[in-house]
Parts: C-alpha cells; sequence; structure tokens
C-alpha cells in the first residue's frame, strides 16, 4: 500500500497499487501466459509421472533406476535453462542440428507458438522423477491383495490402475496435484536465464513481472501488491484442490 522505489522513503498511497494492477493489461497477460504454463506442466507433468510411477510398481526397478530418475530435479533450475538454451540454441544447438539433419522443423524460443511448449516441456522433464517418486511411494502402500483380487476377478492392468491405484493413492495425488500447480506458478529461472532477461509476450510469466517492476523499474510497492494476488490465488487454488481431492480421506483407511 505504498509508492516505494528503494530509494526514498515509502508514501502510503492506500489501495491505488491494487486498483493500477485490476486495469494492467500487462500484468493480466502474465497470468494468463502463467496459466497456460501451470495447465501444461500440471497434466503432462502429472499424467507422465503417473504412467512412470506405475511401471516402477509392476516391473520393480532396482533402486538405482529410480535414483537416476531423480537427478534432473536434483539439478539447479539455472543450470538446467542453461543447457537447454544451449541445446535448442535456432544456430549452434544439437537439437536443432539434430531435426534439420533429419528433415524436421526446427524450434526456437522466439517463436511465439513454440516458446511456450518448449518452456513447458523443460519443465516437465525437470520435475519428472522427483513427481514420480512421490507417487511411486503412494503406490506402495497399496496393498497387495487388492491387486490379486482384481487378477482373480479378470480384471486387466489399465483397470485395475484406474479402479484400485488411483482411488486409494488419492491424498498422495492430490499433495502432487498441489505442489506441481504451486510451483508451476512460481516458473522463473528458466524463463529469466534462457532469454536472457528478456523474454518476449508469449513467456512473460507472473513471476518476472514480479520481479521486473521491483528490481527493473524500482516500483516494490506495485510489485509487492501483485504478489500479494498472487498469494490469494495460490491459496485459493490450494484450497479448491484439496476439497476436490477429498485429501484428508483415504480409502486405504
Amino acid at each position: 500500500m505504498t509508492d516505494f522505489n528503494l530509494l526514498s522513503d515509502p508514501n502510503f498511497i492506500g489501495f491505488d497499487n491494487f486498483r493500477e494492477m485490476f486495469g494492467d493489461s500487462g500484468m493480466w497477460n502474465s497470468l494468463r501466459v502463467t496459466i497456460y504454463f501451470v495447465l501444461g506442466n500440471v497434466i503432462i507433468g502429472t499424467s507422465l509421472a503417473l504412467i512412470s510411477a506405475a511401471l516402477m510398481q509392476r516391473l520393480r526397478l532396482k533402486s538405482w533406476v529410480r535414483s537416476a530418475m531423480l537427478l534432473p530435479w536434483l539439478v539447479p533450475n539455472v543450470a538446467i535453462a542453461l543447457v537447454w538454451a544451449w541445446l535448442l540454441d535456432a544456430n549452434l544447438g544439437f537439437v536443432n542440428q539434430l531435426f534439420r539433419n533429419l528433415g524436421i522443423p526446427t524450434l526456437s524460443f522466439f517463436n511465439e507458438t513454440q516458446a511456450m511448449p518448449m518452456i513447458i516441456g523443460i519443465a516437465v522433464w525437470a520435475g519428472l522423477g522427483y513427481t514420480s517418486l512421490l507417487l511411486f511411494a503412494g503406490m506402495t502402500q497399496v496393498p497387495v491383495e487388492q491387486y490379486e483380487a482384481g487378477a482373480i476377478d479378470g480384471a486387466s492392468e489399465t483397470r485395475m490402475f484406474f479402479k484400485i491405484t488411483l482411488p486409494l493413492i488419492r491424498p498422495v495425488l492430490a499433495l502432487v496435484l498441489v505442489l506441481s500447480a504451486i510451483g508451476s506458478f512460481q516458473v522463473f529461472d528458466i524463463v529469466l536465464i534462457g532469454y536472457d532477461a528478456s523474454p518476449i509476450p508469449a513467456v512473460r510469466v507472473i513471476f518476472f513481472f514480479i520481479y521486473q517492476n521491483a528490481f527493473s523499474f524500482f516500483r516494490m510497492g506495485y510489485a509487492s501488491a501483485v504478489a500479494i494476488f498472487l498469494a490469494i490465488i495460490l491459496g485459493a487454488l490450494t484450497m479448491i484442490q484439496m476439497r476436490l481431492m477429498r485429501a484428508n480421506r483415504s480409502d486405504l483407511s
């Protein structure tokens, strides 16, 4: 509720920052871009993680395989952004060179239609191992007798997954969805590093918008107002997710 630029004393201005925020097309574009990223990252990432966790459970993969899957999550986001920015470089990137040799259209961080899917793909790759292991841990708590009964009744692996596994890991799945959604709203490193602090509008996410207003334009009060608005959105989203997923109850009890 202040006009504060880090160089002088804050000046109290009431709700002016919030009124400006709701009329700021740049803020709404950043929020819209972020929601696009959140939906893509959560839906694709969670779906792939469920498949990976189910394979780990049914195939009884060795512990070193599960540990190897976690490696991308352990790498700092800055390093991930730098590596993928090099791999996907329009002129020298290995991925684009491979695509050219195969006759496949190349990718570009600065293509308005390709940019966000590329960012989503990088984020999914980075978090897949961690999310898979969380879901795998939940699947290990499902009694083996449930699957044996399903097999005796002639249920297929797919049917047992949807009728036995998913209902019984609902609290863990709710946790994964909440963590994934909150983490997705906080995407920043990949955009900042991948675009050298000058992202195109198609990937200018809400965290970058806050960062830019606070430390480039020195509008700390306005940036704080947007951050408060984002916190309210995340709180409401978390409550809705927990309620819809009935995360406080488990069919195992």
